[in-house]
């Protein structure tokens, strides 16, 4: 039985990338632990926190792989202890998200249980470019690229480059 694909379209070419992390995202562990928050904590910032009490930071790993934010958590056994009640989840969990292109993780801290993870979206440039058209023995002349900046704000400025093409 052949599989229907969502990008499955003439209009969307070199999609299949998105279709690979679809596959990925619902393969994914379905597992509520540890439970975490995703905030924006400025325009082009985000945060992750992860409920990791019991943890130290010698117990846990931050890891990006192949646009995937990974992070893993293995507590040592005490052979020690012997509990009456165990109510703090302390079993070993992977948990993982899909980072957009361009994301990059910017930094991580331990603090009272909780494991922050701070992400960044850089701006990025758009262009627009404008190709030129050969006839059957012509040859094209020149090419035209326009630098969009975007600022904070949200408005653009356009910037031309003309390339010599032969």
């Amino acid at each position: 039985m052949s599989r229907l694909s969502l990008f499955n379209s003439p209009f969307l070419l070199g999609f299949d990338q998105f279709e690979r992390t679809l596959d990925r995202i619902s393969k994914a562990s379905s597992d509520g632990f540890p439970p975490y928050n995703i905030e924006q904590s400025a325009e082009n910032r985000l945060r992750i926190t992860l409920a990791v009490a019991g943890f130290s930071m010698d117990d846990l790993t931050v890891q990006v792989e192949n646009n995937q934010l990974l992070v893993r958590g293995k507590q040592t056994e005490d052979e020690d202890k012997v509990y009456l009640h165990r109510g703090i989840a302390g079993r070993q969990f992977q948990r993982m998200f899909v980072l957009a292109d361009g994301i990059e993780v910017v930094g991580a801290e331990l603090d009272n249980g909780l494991l922050h993870i701070d992400l960044e979206r850089p701006l990025v440039e758009s262009k627009v470019q404008t190709v030129a058209i050969k006839g059957a023995g012509d040859k094209a002349t020149k090419a035209e690229t326009i630098d969009v900046e975007a600022d904070t704000q949200g408005s653009s400025r356009a910037k031309a480059k003309s390339a010599a093409k032969s």
